[in-house]
């Protein structure tokens, strides 16, 4: 299983959307709060990124920008907010020097993986030669679908706004590999022990089970699995069991004794226990709640 692939499907409900808009000076858009994330890319001239908190930050072509909490921002000709108008009230200029593709991911928050809660409210990739090849390449066919009208169209774009938020991520983490959940992913003995976790929730691992796994004594890899992601490894398998069961509870038709062994519980009533005390409400009756996004 694939840790950072976990972590997007575990969260997206769902279809992202996009629209392309080409504009002149001057120019300045408002982007509202938003319960899922978004991402700019540049296709055509430059600009500025304003958000409520830190430095402006300037865009230039192919420059793509990650907002993964869907914190409130701006987008701009100059590095200021004052008269940003919303962005549903653009108005497109056909012959603008300046266009720019934006999106919005639909996440459902109740699930979210610490992988992507830990990140910052704005992730710059600028568009360096060299860095990045992948994303370069998503940003450059995403761009020439948005233009074009060839068959499947939509299927296209759908299909590489998922691969999109895929590479942001890979590039965000290639890039911030310091500590945290980037360090983890990077640490051969603690990536082992969440692929391991990931693979088979249903397993009845003892952490000295997964000790074992991962050729690491039961002390360190405690010490290291919690100092990098911020839970204990056994917290970490409640928490992503209740996770992966919300996602079948929401998903799926599948009966709540099915989903419970798939996730490690012999009865549902154990497993009703845990996952009230992890979401707040019985299995029902989060299946029956529309999901907050």
């Amino acid at each position: 299983m694939d840790v950072v692939s976990d972590a997007i499907e575990t969260m997206r409900i769902g279809r992202p959307a996009s629209s392309r808009l080409s504009v002149g000076p001057p120019w300045r858009f408002r982007f509202a709060p938003y319960q899922g994330a978004g991402f700019h890319v540049l296709l055509r001239g430059s600009g500025w990124l304003v958000a409520d908190e830190g430095e402006p930050v300037p865009l230039s072509v192919g420059d793509a920008v990650l907002v993964p909490h869907g914190a409130p921002h701006v987008l701009a000709d100059s590095p200021t907010a004052e008269g940003a108008v919303p962005f549903e009230a653009a108005v497109p200029a056909a012959d603008g020097p300046v266009e720019f593709l934006c999106g919005k991911y639909r996440l459902d928050r109740s699930r979210a993986h610490p992988l992507l809660t830990g990140m910052p409210d704005l992730v710059h990739l600028p568009a360096d030669l060299g860095r990045h090849a992948r994303l370069r390449a998503a940003i450059d066919l995403l761009g020439g679908e948005v233009r074009g009208d060839g068959a499947g169209r939509e299927t296209v774009i759908t299909s590489l706004l998922d691969l999109l938020l895929v590479y942001m991520l890979r590039a965000w983490l290639e890039d911030h590999a310091g500590g945290g959940w980037p360090a983890a992913l990077r640490d051969p003995e603690i990536a082992a022990a969440l692929e391991a976790l990931h693979s088979r929730p249903a397993a009845p691992w003892r952490i000295e089970d997964l000790a074992a796994h991962v050729g690491l004594s039961r002390a360190t890899l405690a010490r290291r699995f919690t100092a990098l992601t911020g839970r204990p490894p056994m917290a970490y398998l409640t928490w992503w069991r209740m996770t992966t069961a919300a996602r079948l509870l929401r998903e799926s038709d599948l009966p709540l004794l099915t989903i419970a062994r798939q996730v490690g519980y012999g009865s549902p009533y154990a497993f009703s226990h845990a996952f009230k005390r992890q979401f707040g409400l019985p299995p029902g009756l989060y299946r029956e709640r529309e999901p907050v996004a």
